[in-house]
C-alpha cells in the first residue's frame, strides 16, 4: 500500500511554509482587530515558532518542541471573532500563494482541530 504524501510536501515544503508565514503575519499585523496581541512580541521569533509549528502540523518529519496550542494562547482571552480573523488571514495567504483549494481545505481542517485549545475551551 502506497503511503499518501504529506500535506507538508504537497504544499511545497519549508519554502512554502516560510513564505506563507511571512505573508500571514503581514496581514495579521495590519488587522486592527488582532494586531494588539502582538504589540510586545518579537515577531522574528514568533514567525520562527509559527513556521516550526505549521511544518510539524502539516506532516514534516521533525519534532515539535514548542508549547501546546492551549498553553501558547492561555490568558489571552481570545474570542471566536479573533480565531476567525486569524483563520481568514491564513486562507487569504494560501490563496495569494496559489495553493490549490483542496490543500487549503486540509489546512483549515487542521486549524479547526486546535480551535478549542486556542480559545481555551
Amino acid at each position: 500500500m502506497e503511503q499518501q504524501e504529506t500535506l507538508f510536501n504537497r504544499i511545497g515544503g519549508m519554502d512554502a511554509v516560510n513564505s506563507a508565514v511571512d505573508i500571514f503575519y503581514d496581514k495579521v499585523l495590519a488587522d486592527e482587530t488582532i494586531k494588539h496581541f502582538f504589540t510586545n512580541t518579537d515577531m522574528k521569533k514568533q514567525a520562527g515558532k509559527q513556521k516550526a509549528f505549521l511544518a510539524y502540523a502539516f506532516g514534516c518529519p521533525m519534532g515539535y518542541t514548542g508549547k501546546s496550542m492551549r498553553d501558547a494562547h492561555s490568558g489571552m482571552n481570545l474570542t471566536e471573532s479573533h480565531f476567525n480573523s486569524v483563520a481568514g488571514h491564513l486562507v487569504d495567504t494560501l490563496e495569494e500563494l496559489n495553493v490549490p483549494g483542496s490543500l487549503i481545505d486540509e489546512v483549515v481542517k487542521i486549524a479547526l482541530s486546535v480551535k478549542d485549545d486556542v480559545l481555551n475551551r
